[in-house]
């Protein structure tokens, strides 16, 4: 959630160190600060409540001379926003500073036998005891600051990704890993530090990725050194990072958001690409292919997901069923991982994540791995942590996702779901030639027709200025397009701070009609598919209550469009793809309402883009 960026080398660290953190605002935060050692051989810390930004300004008359520091932003889990709470956090004597992402779950315990010691605290973070018990550690048992850590982390329990810098020591960073991204790029003569490689990118494309338990000493004029916490060295191979500066910047438009909501035609094309032949006629996943006989013969599939990728997850559940006849259970990994569930070694768990580090989905597939499920991941981070946790998997491929409302990773995410189910229904032959070749060049259709989707951003944009009074919105679908509501909702939620509630549309009489009247938008997705008479009769009971519709339709539509206040066209398609274009309209008009009302839309306040604690 939170993010992290060290620097050791020969060039000046603060200004590496502030544009990393810049790089990393769309994860999410409430303060931040960076820790160097100067020119001098002092060790400070400077940090405030806020943005990168305010960080520079508190920082523009002090000393940021130095060839090392580290850096961080701060999503508070224990205690409130503010500078003395912010990382990084010293140790008692100020000899080291330690930023850290994650929880430490029994910190209560640890600082109480601290203070027992006499060991006095500033903040009221778990953070801080941890720069406190090493360094504890450190003086009680006389040994370096490697050992220390070592010692330390033994005794901890929970989540932490660290970099912990010590003033007798300048030229060394030691840094270490649990359940919480750590990435190392290796430059020339020169080590970055971040918790993804979005900070470090602009320097160097080779990283490491560190596994749970590694403990990483960063040394000046030194090879990186990797042991584990034993003691034992580790070796790590040297990746590639394939990422462009241009895909982490606007490119021209105003919000990320927004750029990646246009992004959508050609990220789809790059999530096909290789999987859909040149003729349009067949889809090949390596997934299928290398682990064909154990997908075949699932006897069910659990997909776990959590926010955005749950809601693919539904669809994806319903391609699967009724594609390939498997039964597929969709379970929020927060609560799978706590049900105590039923699962066997027959059973087939769909893992999806954007960032392939959500903590709650990585619980979850360590749990089913235990009780003997195979794990297909889902995920759009190349090295992430749920990528190496699973035995198979698929990336989405629609590049780096910086608004912290996700967009084209949902869209990704159904692409692959619709080309697993593709596959699985191909290699079991439970789907006819025409279905299967309809539905394959029907996909391929798709970002021509998202183009076309997008052409609507003004018109779009002018209905958001009328429902910017709204306190409340109703999204309703069936079907197919029942998630896409529930997607809907949850981006206007997001980035304007408008409640908004997603319901299948049969289930408004079950209660939510109550709230209706002139002063509640409701937005229904009405398109032409086997559920169209029944969502005419919806609107039809929402304009009986005075209701305001805004309507997303099939191109031509006449009925429906003689309803709704307001309405938005789209290409017809297959009913099974219509979440690919019906949710893009709906990302608009959560985007341009929170425009309207003058909000962050790209950091939206108390929200994290990369969720890696509980």
């Amino acid at each position: 959630m939170c993010g992290i960026v060290g620097y050791l080398g020969t060039r000046r660290a603060y200004p590496v160190l502030i544009k990393g953190l810049k790089r990393l605002e769309y994860r999410g935060y409430d303060s931040a600060g960076v820790a160097l050692i100067t020119d001098r051989g002092d060790l400070q810390v400077y940090k405030t409540k806020g943005k990168v930004a305010d960080l520079e300004a508190y920082a523009s008359d002090k000393d940021v001379t130095g060839c090392v520091g580290i850096a961080h932003t701060r999503w508070a889990t224990h205690g409130e926003p503010n500078s003395t709470n912010a990382h990084p956090h010293y140790s008692e004597s100020n000899n080291l500073a330690l930023i850290h992402n994650g929880i430490i779950e029994n910190y209560i315990t640890l600082k109480k036998q601290l203070e027992e010691h006499g060991v006095k605290f500033r903040s009221t973070t778990d953070t801080e005891v941890l720069v406190q018990l090493i360094e504890y550690m450190q003086k009680s048992q006389n040994v370096d600051l490697l050992t220390a850590v070592r010692l330390s982390l033994q005794r901890v329990i929970g989540a932490y990704a660290i970099a912990i810098l010590d003033k007798s020591n300048p030229g060394q960073i030691i840094a270490a890993r649990k359940s919480s991204p750590l990435v190392v790029g290796i430059g020339e003569d020169e080590f970055f530090l971040g918790s993804d490689a979005s900070p470090i990118i602009e320097y160097t494309d080779k990283v490491i990725y560190l596994n749970d338990g590694d403990i990483a000493v960063i040394r000046r004029n030194e090879e990186l050194e990797i042991v584990d916490f034993n003691n034992i060295p580790l070796e790590h191979e040297i990746k590639t990072v394939d990422l462009k500066l241009g895909q982490i910047e606007k490119g021209g438009f105003p919000h990320f958001m927004l750029k990646e909501i246009f992004e959508q035609p050609e990220c789809l094309k790059d999530c096909m690409r290789g999987r859909i032949n040149v003729d349009q006629t067949h889809v090949k996943l390596s997934a299928i292919i290398d682990y064909k006989d154990r997908l075949l013969a699932a006897r069910r599939f659990i997909i776990v997901a959590c926010g955005t990728s749950w809601h693919a997850g539904l669809i994806g559940k319903q391609l699967i069923e009724s594609i390939c006849g498997i039964p597929v259970e969709v379970e929020y990994a927060s609560e799978f991982r706590y049900s105590n569930p039923v699962i066997t070694n027959e059973d087939v768990v769909i893992a999806i994540s954007q960032s392939g580090e959500t903590a709650d989905t990585l619980a979850a597939i360590q749990l089913a791995k235990q009780k003997g499920a195979f794990i297909y991941g889902i995920c759009n981070a190349v090295g992430s942590s749920i990528a190496r946790a699973t035995d198979t998997g698929s990336y989405i491929h629609v590049g780096p996702e910086i608004g912290v409302a996700s967009t084209k990773a949902f869209t990704g995410q159904v692409t692959v779901l619709t080309m697993l189910a593709l596959a699985l229904a191909k290699e079991k032959k439970v789907i006819s030639s025409n279905q299967y070749s309809m539905m394959v060049n029907e996909l391929n259709a798709i970002p021509d027709k998202m183009e076309e989707v997008l052409k609507a951003n003004d018109h779009i944009r002018d209905i958001s200025r009328i429902f910017t009074y709204a306190h409340n919105f109703l999204y309703l679908g069936r079907g197919f397009n029942y998630p896409v509501a529930l997607e809907g909702a949850l981006k206007l939620k997001e980035i304007s701070y408008i409640h908004a509630e997603g319901y299948p549309a049969a289930e408004m009489k079950h209660g939510p009609i109550a709230l209706i009247d002139d002063e509640m938008p409701v937005v229904v997705i009405a398109t032409q598919n086997v559920l169209y008479d029944k969502l005419m009769s919806n609107i039809q009971e929402i304009k009986a209550r005075r209701g305001r519709v805004i309507a997303i339709v099939t191109e031509g539509d006449t009925s429906v469009k003689a309803l709704a206040d307001e309405y938005i066209e789209l290409p017809r398609t297959l009913e099974c793809l219509e979440p690919l274009l019906a949710t893009i309209p709906l990302q608009m008009l959560a985007y341009h309402i929170a425009i309207c009302k003058g909000k962050d839309v790209d950091q939206p306040r108390n929200l994290a883009k990369s969720v890696t604690v509980e």
